[in-house]
């Protein structure tokens, strides 16, 4: 998973305690474009859970660039933290890190981040029913992993879509998990072109590929079924009209995006967002508070980032999260809702890259 962000350069980088300078142990390359990068751990070690994410932070061509991408390794196993990067066509970033990024580099990172994550408990009898296409696996590794390790009675079915077998990334770390885990994991490849080396449905992913994988699948109750998705926004609107069509409530199925051809954002001006004067908006992070005045059509994010406040943040898009506070008070309009679960939502998180205020008293904690 990988989400974009470009941001004017600084003269310094930023410093804290919400980011970390990661040395890179090695770099395996998993297909023609794409490889897996893990890092040593620091110190002191970086803390995170199984479907988050690290916003990696470099400087190219003079300027400060953001990008998140997905953990693919378990902080339950004991394995280094590790990404996995995928060269985009005209990718700044990727293209670095594919072609440039080695063992012994230095990578500034931010706390990891995210909420494509799961509760797991050992006492737990549950389907995992998981759907990925191309770098949108990422994060489903690390899922599979530890949930395989922490839940011995539950199963996991991931159905993987590709363009071909050459486009598989981690197909040799899947196969070992088949082989450890026969019985408790089961592996569905969808591949637009056949393979002669590679069992696997052929086609795009539809309602009688569908119907077939789960006919071979265990029964389990709908209460113990969890469905998530991962991958190109276009497969994951197919497949949760599938599921939907087949019975399965849509706030029952989770889903992480991670392209910018998700955001529905335009810049907006101050009608449309809501907001028709400038207002104050109180933030409360990292032990300090600071106090901003938002002007109609600029975002509590941008605002705050032009005074030299360091918010987290990467995508700038409303999708990673990365930026994600607590209106504690006040109203704040939202471009982009979709990085926010309906829960969220009404526990008044709010996303600042994409947030407005629309009153005077609004304070938001971060952190």
């Amino acid at each position: 998973m990988a989400f974009s962000f470009f941001k004017k350069s600084k003269t310094a980088g930023p410093s804290g305690s919400n980011y970390h300078l990661l040395t890179v142990k090695s770099v395996i390359r998993e297909t023609a474009d794409a490889v897996q990068i893990v890092f040593e751990q620091p110190e002191k070690p970086l803390v995170y859970r199984s479907g988050q994410f690290l916003t990696l932070i470099f400087s190219i061509e003079g300027k400060e660039v953001r990008r998140a991408y997905s953990l693919c390794s378990s902080p339950l196993l004991g394995e280094n933290p590790a990404v996995a990067v995928k060269r985009v066509n005209g990718g700044l970033v990727s293209s670095h890190v594919v072609s440039n990024l080695k063992a012994g580099d230095q990578v500034q990172v931010m706390d990891p981040a995210g909420h494509f994550t799961l509760d797991l408990k050992p006492e737990a009898k549950k389907h995992y029913i998981l759907f990925s296409g191309g770098s949108g696996i990422t994060p489903m590794l690390s899922l599979i992993k530890s949930i395989l390790f922490t839940e011995p009675g539950s199963h996991c079915t991931l159905v993987y879509c590709n363009r071909d077998d050459q486009s598989i990334i981690f197909k040799d770390q899947f196969e070992a998990i088949k082989s450890k885990y026969s019985g408790q994991f089961e592996l569905h490849h969808v591949l637009e072109q056949s393979s002669a080396n590679l069992k696997s449905h052929v086609g795009l992913l539809n309602e009688s590929i569908l119907n077939e994988i789960l006919a071979s699948a265990p029964s389990f109750s709908q209460e113990s079924s969890v469905y998530m998705m991962c991958g190109p926004e276009g497969l994951m609107n197919k497949i949760t009209e599938l599921l939907i069509a087949k019975g399965i409530p849509a706030d029952a199925i989770r889903h992480e995006s991670f392209t910018a051809s998700a955001v529905k954002v335009t810049q907006s001006s101050g009608t449309e967002s809501g907001a028709s004067s400038a207002h104050d908006v109180l933030i409360r992070y990292d032990g300090q508070e600071f106090k901003v005045r938002v002007e109609p059509g600029e975002t509590i994010l941008a605002t705050a980032l032009a005074q030299g406040i360091d918010l987290p943040y990467s995508c700038q898009s409303g999708l990673c999260t990365a930026c994600r506070g607590k209106a504690l008070s006040g109203k704040v309009k939202l471009d982009e809702e979709d990085g926010l679960s309906k829960s969220e939502r009404e526990e008044g998180y709010i996303l600042t890259c994409v947030g407005h205020p629309l009153t005077d008293d609004v304070v938001i904690e971060i952190g």
